[in-house]
């Protein structure tokens, strides 16, 4: 059985999509953005409780304080990086869940009073919309390079706060010269899917 979607797309969203190591300057507007958030918004999260944030690190100041806390291999790229998106999981989700589950309001508070449990649910659904976020920048003919790479409390404290957790950094822009490595294996069908 073949796939639905078209086999361009295929290969734009997943087989020739790459981890960006170089980008060109071209600059990634906030018009790109909004469109790549604006798709993947509807991808699934337990309880809609969408914990991703996104903040945008553009300006040259910023860019040089996030870079000091990049692991040294990931410098370079995140100083030359057009746009630089931290990613992060809001520890305090709950409080949007009357608006985003609407049809049991409750459960903010039934299920989610006890921070341990904010933040284990906020870093499960938060990854997921990562993985949307960094499908969506293929989605819009960029190239994302997502790291992990990097001082994750330096960067809690130099952007964020006490109630968010960063997941990781995700360089964005149109790929420059020598941007892939290689690419690396990958499993095959029967050494990942198991049926009972």
């Amino acid at each position: 059985m073949s796939l639905v979607l078209d086999p361009a797309a295929q290969d734009l969203l997943f087989r020739e999509a790459r981890t960006a190591n170089t980008f060109t300057d071209e600059p990634v507007t906030d018009e790109q953005v909004r469109a790549i958030y604006d798709l993947v918004k509807y991808g699934p999260t337990a309880f809609n409780q969408s914990p991703l944030r996104i903040t945008l690190v553009r300006s040259p100041e910023a860019r040089e304080r996030l870079v000091k806390h990049m692991a040294e291999g990931n410098q370079p790229k995140t100083s030359a990086a057009p746009l630089v998106a931290i990613l992060s999981a809001d520890n305090e989700f709950h409080e949007e869940l009357p608006q985003l589950f609407p049809h049991f309001p409750q459960a903010k508070d039934a299920f989610f009073s006890e921070r341990p449990v904010r933040e284990g649910a906020a870093a499960l659904n938060a990854s997921l919309q990562a993985a949307y976020f960094i499908v969506g920048v293929r989605a819009a003919g960029l190239a994302a390079g997502p790291m992990t790479g990097l001082d994750f409390e330096g960067v809690r404290k130099e952007f964020l706060d006490d109630d968010h957790t960063p997941l990781m950094v995700v360089n964005i822009g149109r790929p420059g010269p020598d941007a892939w490595f290689p690419r690396s294996p990958r499993l095959e069908f029967d050494q990942v899917v198991t049926t009972v």
